[in-house]
């Protein structure tokens, strides 16, 4: 079966293994975006300097040729710049070479996130989602004027001429312009109300493997990211938090820090107590030797078994419904054949590689703020609001991102806030202040994913058919609290806690879902893939029991249950076909094979994992096959390096991934108690894109949610044990 699209897994080294085994030109431009809803303005006067024209930013062509495009979604890894700057190039004919891409200042009027309403930011799988149909209109609208200007100058009609690689070309006569040539003229027309795009069979650059824009910035080391970032007589600072979540600074004792040489301040701020100096290793000899004694009567001061037991007993009772399907109590109960299971899975950090952090120079009447920004309407916002100042006051200089998995998308905009703060403490004085969080720091700083707790209970008759299921959740909200509260949060039911698990795909006719949310002192947030990061575990897993109990194979249960949801069954049956999948041909001993499928932004991710088992009894990931249906791949390449980045994501968090406390404080502080997949478990993946002429849906978050599960059917297929508590390497996790 063929995928439609340039195969990514041809002629291409896997990242992982390559590593193992390695180690503004012009003065006159034209800004070519568009109003999204607005049309046939005048791109520019004729007496005004092209420069000036923006009708909305979203690209502008030099007389040179260089296309840029102004990308509103921040750049994290996840391959959003070209994604962006792909789509506008496509309807604009534009020649790849000459592409270049900046991010947008912070501006919701301009660069709203349409799928956030009237918010500036990047979250929830969203960048290509929300831009597809709005930056191939400002591509296909700027490709319209450069050839109505082509035909004005050469007086021929518009429709003798064809455009390609930045050139628009009459056939009949010969005449050949570049776009460069006809920025000046194309400058003085009026925008298009509508423009014709492209069909998918006219795409040059939409489903073929080119390359990423920030490839060769971040080769050669002149991408700028935050930790980059120095300014002539730039102060660092790092900030003393409190050991539990929820104290407060009683008392600090600045005397052995302030005597620590390029120490120059120490100050208190609303999330602690900031020490100020020329560097980073004098910032952080000076914490070190910081004295703060701290008010822990509002502090969480459980720890984690205490919590989790909590959790158990609530599961033990009703919660609220958040759907209900005929009656799957009296199913069960009548049922020949009664299956129970319980999952614990433990808090999560996101620990990108790049810790938090901000630049930031404040003044009197301005704040300007460089940072990795993922939420930047609300960060503005903010950071306003601790400066004295209005958001129009606030500038900020969105970089590149280290990775975030969610971590910099939150509506307390904790680490911007803090520099702020800092900056404001010092007198702001328009001194460059920045802000850097250690590894510790990111490690013990809350905002994690929630712990959750899962029952599930189901029935099945004598011949194996499913006929009652019944879910419950007991966790924490992610949204309480929060501006997404109202929208999200309805009748008592967090939105995120359920997905994956009230949208269950199989056809039951007796269904239950029911959540309890209890309020906790642990900060929390949404992790990659959100709900589904924990829901498609123990959705997945259950189901693999109910296959066998039924005495049917895992994948063919699934697949006769998913007989009115084609999409998720046809990555389903995809990647058994890519991976083999022959229930006549079981693998020999000491292997197995597992399957799991989930929906997440609206894509469908299917995953066969195969493990061995050692002499020794230790478990190794050998083999992920992936089958994504993702809508048009706008790139196939970025759409496998996203699957497989969430592999191993979400591989690494099954394996080891756990924040647990004790007394209230945290355990874990560094790599070497928190751990991450390391790059000798990383499985040889396979990546198959499903083809579809679907507008793009989410690809930077769905391939976590099945690796755990799949790989946890896999162990279950290769030794007979079931994992009900995570990470794999707990001392409870595995029941045989």
């Amino acid at each position: 079966m063929t995928t439609g699209y340039d195969n990514p897994n041809a002629a291409r080294p896997a990242r992982r293994t390559f590593l193992k085994a390695a180690g503004a030109a012009a003065a006159v431009s034209l800004t070519v975006g568009f109003e999204w809803f607005g049309t046939g303005r005048r791109a520019l006067a004729a007496t005004a300097p092209a420069a000036e024209f923006a009708p909305n930013a979203f690209l502008r062509i030099t007389p040179d040729g260089i296309v840029t495009v102004v990308a509103k979604h921040v750049e994290m890894g996840q391959g959003a710049y070209t994604g962006i700057a792909t789509i506008v190039a496509e309807e604009l004919d534009a020649d790849w070479s000459s592409v270049r891409v900046e991010s947008a200042p912070a501006d919701a009027k301009r660069y709203s996130n349409l799928a956030f309403g009237t918010m500036q930011g990047t979250g929830g799988s969203s960048a290509m989602a929300n831009s597809w149909q709005q930056l191939r209109e400002a591509g296909g609208k700027a490709r319209a004027m450069l050839v109505s200007a082509a035909a004005a100058r050469w007086k021929v009609p518009a429709g003798e001429l064809t455009t390609q690689d930045g050139f628009v070309t009459h056939a009949k006569s010969g005449k050949q312009a570049s776009y460069g040539a006809l920025v000046e003229q194309a400058a003085t027309l009026p925008v298009p109300a509508q423009v014709t795009l492209k069909q998918p069979s006219e795409f040059r650059l939409i489903g073929h493997v080119i390359p990423r824009v920030d490839a060769s910035a971040k080769t050669n080391g002149t991408a700028q990211f935050t930790l980059d970032v120095a300014f002539p007589g730039m102060l660092v600072a790092l900030l003393q938090r409190p050991p539990r979540f929820g104290a407060t600074v009683k008392s600090f004792d600045a005397t052995a820090a302030k005597a620590v040489p390029g120490v120059v301040s120490v100050v208190q701020v609303p999330r602690g107590v900031a020490v100020v100096a020329t560097g980073f290793w004098p910032a952080k000899q000076g914490r070190d030797a910081l004295k703060v004694e701290w008010d822990d009567s509002h502090a969480e001061r459980r720890s984690s078994d205490a919590i989790m037991r909590e959790y158990r007993q609530l599961a033990g009772q009703p919660g609220t419904s958040a759907r209900k399907d005929g009656d799957a109590n009296a199913a069960i109960a009548g049922a020949a054949r009664k299956l129970s299971a319980s999952y614990e899975f433990p808090y999560l950090a996101h620990a990108p590689m790049e810790p938090l952090d901000a630049v930031v120079k404040l003044t009197a009447d301005s704040c300007e703020i460089w940072a990795g920004d993922q939420f930047q309407t609300v960060d503005q916002g903010n950071a306003a609001q601790v400066a004295g100042l209005k958001p129009e006051q606030v500038k900020i200089h969105t970089l590149y991102a280290g990775g975030s998995f969610g971590r910099r998308a939150n509506v307390w905009s904790d680490y911007v806030v803090e520099a702020v703060s800092i900056a404001k403490a010092l007198g702001a004085n328009g001194k460059p202040v920045k802000l850097q969080w250690t590894r510790e720091d990111d490690i013990t700083g809350g905002l994690y994913r929630p712990m959750v707790f899962h029952k599930l209970d189901a029935g099945l008759t004598a011949d194996g058919k499913l006929v009652g299921w019944r879910h419950r959740i007991v966790g924490q909200s992610i949204l309480a609290g929060t501006p997404f509260e109202p929208v999200m949060v309805k009748n008592g039911i967090d939105a995120t806690s359920v997905e994956g698990a009230a949208n269950l795909p199989y056809a039951v006719p007796n269904v239950s879902v029911e959540l309890t949310t209890v309020k906790g002192g642990v900060p929390v947030l949404w992790w990659r893939v959100v709900g589904s990061s924990h829901t498609a575990y123990a959705v997945e897993a259950f189901i693999d029991e109910a296959a066998h109990a039924a005495g049917k194979d895992p994948y063919l249960f699934r697949r006769d249950l998913l007989a009115k949801e084609p999409r998720m069954r046809a990555v389903l049956e995809l990647a058994a076909e890519k991976a083999g999948w022959d229930p006549a041909k079981p693998l020999p001993k000491g292997r197995g094979r597992g399957i799991a499928v989930a929906e997440a932004f609206k894509s469908f991710v299917a995953q066969v994992a195969e493990v061995s088992v050692g002499a020794d009894g230790k478990v190794k990931v050998e083999r992920v096959v992936c089958a994504v249906d993702c809508g048009i791949a706008i790139n196939p390449d970025i759409v496998a390096a996203q699957m497989e980045g969430g592999i191993g994501f979400g591989l690494g968090a099954v394996m080891h991934g756990a924040i647990t406390l004790k007394d209230g404080q945290v355990e874990q502080r560094n790599f070497d108690s928190y751990q991450v997949l390391r790059i000798a478990e990383m499985p040889k993946v396979e990546v198959h894109i499903v083809p579809s002429a679907e507008a793009p849906t989410g690809v930077g978050e769905p391939g976590v949610a099945p690796v755990g599960p799949a790989v946890a059917n896999a162990i279950f297929a290769a030794t007979g044990k079931r994992h009900y508590a995570l990470p794999f390497d707990s001392a409870d996790a595995a029941k045989a």
